[in-house]
């Protein structure tokens, strides 16, 4: 009897300590866009923020339009041209960028369908930027090396050679529905207004509640952010969520324990279980805001990509996950969910650098503390 209560003992320790395998349940689903891929290319900035915006415009008008991301891409990149030549190669010029370097494209150049602008040459199927970005960069580098002893004034025009080639000539009117448009007629049409989103962080090096540059590589552009607590970022995208606001997010997802194949990404308690947690429930680390600074000040939280946030979800124990659309296409091979990942709470505390959000999705109380 002795031994046999002694291997039961083990038995139901083993099982309570067994893996059990995620399930989830919806708690809010938004609607947007079908995933799409960005091809071999570094523009999840316009991905992500394109799917954004086409779904405010869900939200706003209730039409599905499919916007063109390349034409933003177009449109940016004389911009980090610029930015590069006028600092003498001392700034960055690659394929990044963030959030708000759409939403600046958008309010000077417009919006436009991808019926009218893909970005694609003739008989191209899929994005592939490796070639003309390494062409910009070695042709910049040329001019900022000065062979000719004095800027070239030739150099604005060259940039816009090579990205008509590879990208397409920008276009000033369009037809859409059977009714002609201008890229700045066809935003008037879409509802979306620029000024209306905001930029939302949180870390400790600037203070809380106001508005810093955020010294991150892709921040080319110098874009001010709003820096809160992170208890309230973290409130500010379930109440956006709840109130019908999809989000727009800059994140970390070089860890191992973000897989689009397993769909899930995580911050387990114990590193011994990185791995097993991509399949099955394991606690997870508590994320302070000490600890999300101390990530980020030794470069083990860094913005490598921009997604979309779409829903929310929880799992059997009640934990909750956010649903994020990726631009990674939506291969079975690659991706468990058809392109979306679950972030768990804890790995949104850590590695979302930051957010952008319509003003109307904001907490009366953060809108009060920010002036808007």
């Amino acid at each position: 009897m002795k031994y046999f209560l002694l291997f039961f003992g083990m038995l139901f320790s083993l099982i309570l300590s067994a893996q059990e395998a995620y399930k989830f349940k919806t708690v809010t689903d938004l609607e947007t866009t079908p995933v799409i891929s960005q091809g071999v290319t570094g523009t999840c900035w316009s991905f992500s923020s394109i799917s954004f915006l086409e779904s405010e415009i869900i939200r706003l008008t209730g039409k599905k339009i499919d916007l063109s991301e390349m034409y933003q891409v177009r449109n940016t990149y004389p911009l980090k041209a610029e930015n590069y030549i006028m600092r003498q190669g001392k700034a960055q010029f690659s394929e990044g960028g963030l959030a708000h370097d759409v939403m600046n494209s958008v309010a000077k150049n417009g919006l436009v369908p991808k019926e009218a602008f893909s970005g694609l040459s003739e008989g191209q199927e899929n994005h592939n930027h490796a070639e003309m970005v390494a062409v910009l960069e070695a042709m910049l580098k040329t001019y900022i090396d000065n062979p000719g002893r004095r800027l070239s004034k030739n150099w604005r025009a060259a940039v816009e050679g090579v990205l008509d080639v590879y990208i397409g000539k920008n276009i000033q009117t369009f037809n859409f529905e059977g009714k002609q448009y201008t890229p700045q007629s066809f935003l008037v049409m879409t509802k979306i207004k620029p000024e209306d989103y905001v930029n939302l962080t949180s870390f400790t090096q600037a203070p809380f509640y106001s508005q810093f540059i955020l010294n991150i590589p892709d921040n080319w552009s110098n874009g001010s952010f709003y820096n809160v607590p992170l208890d309230e970022m973290m409130a500010t995208i379930d109440n956006a969520l709840e109130k019908g606001f999809t989000v727009e997010l800059d994140c970390d997802v070089s860890e191992k324990t973000f897989s689009s194949k397993d769909g899930v990404a995580v911050i387990p308690e114990n590193a011994e279980n990185n791995i097993k947690a991509l399949q099955g429930i394991y606690p997870e680390k508590k994320i302070t805001q000490q600890y999300r600074q101390d990530e980020f000040e030794n470069y083990a939280t860094t913005d490598d990509h921009l997604m979309h946030i779409t829903g929310m979800l929880r799992d059997q124990n009640g934990t909750k996950y956010y649903k994020v659309k990726n631009s990674w296409g939506t291969d079975e091979t690659k991706t468990a969910k058809g392109g979306f990942v679950y972030f768990s709470e804890a790995y949104m505390r850590l590695k979302a650098i930051s957010v952008m959000v319509h003003k109307d999705a904001l907490m009366e109380k953060t809108s009060k503390k920010l002036n808007l």
